[in-house]
């Protein structure tokens, strides 16, 4: 078995580790403190590609694998873990679906725009009553004849659509110039009945709502959509009408992978930071680098990132590979992975001791970035049963 990274990989990472370090990290605290996006930041990470890293070449994305994408994650989340939960989202969840269900239009219209970083995506799926159960969400989608629904669009098209509903917590929600956005377009049938739109912010009818005022990652929004009548021409609905829990769920293997390599990436920031700060802090005449219980804390930290990272990096090589089955693998990763990086960066803090409950340090910042990793894409509980459902089919 090789686990090398080839050079290419080795390039990409390198490369984003130095522009995180140069460009970055000096001002990540301010952005924190002031709930700033890292919009320039994002556009140059996008010059380097790393905006639509999956989008092959003929949409105007560089087509790499799925192993260097993480690689860029974890990049970027070891430094500022709230810019790679936008730029994780904007990749996996708008464009992944729309490469996959896109018309040659559609993705003529978005794809090259979202590679490049111009325009991000956000994934609308979430509602005030409908986390987890994906099949409960109330939005719907109506259709209307075009001339009296879209006047100004309705020339060479039968109908629009009419989306009425509230989505929540919707990351990059008021930054974005794209929104996958999913309804039920017949109630009736359920989770069948559930469609998929790529909705733009200046649709009539288009709101942003509230934003959530988070514990961590404040720097990357998470808003309330609010849609009363939003007019949605019939072109912009992704896929078939029914398809939308189907295009939903094809978009969350991707998505897992990528938040294990946050959680990765947010858990190596951390152990670089206690490394350093055990090194320089002295205690009872020398440095607390020397006491067994600091070493045993920074052994444990190593030991499950190393682990989290194998998983992560496995389900992205399997994505490349074998992408329909990496379901499994892809929880695994995330499980693991999300539930160490709370772990590593609890860790983190009890080893800075009452410095690192200080806003002034990094890993105060990290302990609050991590907890939500256990909570979207997907809860631990719900990986849990996606884990446990494939291991009790087999066995039958």
């Amino acid at each position: 078995m090789d686990f090398s990274l080839n050079d290419h990989q080795k390039l990409i990472r390198d490369t984003v580790r130095q522009f995180m370090e140069t460009e970055v990290r000096s001002s990540v605290k301010e952005m924190e403190k002031a709930e700033k996006f890292p919009a320039e930041a994002i556009r140059k990470l996008g010059e380097m590609g790393c905006c639509g890293m999956l989008v092959p070449e003929e949409w105007g994305g560089p087509g790499l694998d799925a192993v260097s994408y993480v690689l860029m994650l974890e990049e970027v989340a070891r430094v500022f873990t709230a810019m790679s939960t936008a730029i994780g989202v904007t990749n996996s969840a708008v464009q992944a679906p729309l490469l996959l269900f896109g018309t040659e239009a559609q993705k003529k219209k978005y794809l090259r725009r979202m590679a490049t970083g111009e325009t991000l995506g956000a994934f609308c799926l979430t509602e005030p009553a409908a986390g987890s159960d994906a099949a409960g969400i109330q939005a719907t989608a109506v259709r209307c004849p075009a001339q009296s629904c879209h006047p100004e669009r309705s020339e060479g098209c039968a109908f629009s659509y009419r989306l009425n509903g509230t989505k929540t917590w919707v990351t990059n929600g008021s930054v974005a110039g794209l929104l996958l956005i999913f309804a039920k377009t017949d109630p009736a049938a359920g989770g069948k009945g559930i469609s998929a739109f790529l909705v733009e912010p200046g649709f009539a009818g288009f709101r942003v709502g509230r934003h959530e005022d988070k514990m961590g990652q404040r720097s990357s929004p998470s808003v309330e959509i609010l849609l009363n009548d939003c007019v949605v021409p019939a072109e912009s609905r992704l896929g078939e009408e029914g398809q939308g829990l189907k295009i939903a769920l094809s978009a969350l293997d991707g998505g897992r992978i990528g938040i294990a390599a946050q959680a990765v990436g947010l858990a190596q920031g951390a152990l670089d930071e206690t490394v350093k700060y055990a090194k320089q802090r002295r205690a009872f005449g020398k440095s607390i680098s020397e006491f067994q219980a600091i070493q045993w804390m920074i052994a444990d930290m190593q030991t499950e990132i190393e682990a989290a990272r194998a998983l992560t990096h496995y389900a992205a090589w399997l994505k490349d590979a074998h992408p329909t089955k990496v379901g499994a693998s892809a929880s695994k990763a995330k499980l693991y992975a999300s539930e160490m990086v709370n772990r590593v960066a609890y860790k983190a803090v009890q080893a800075h001791g009452a410095v690192g409950y200080s806003r002034e340090t990094d890993v105060e910042r990290m302990y609050r970035d991590a907890r939500v990793i256990t909570i979207y894409e997907g809860t631990s509980e719900v990986q849990r049963m996606i884990i446990a459902r494939e291991l009790l089919g087999k066995a039958s």
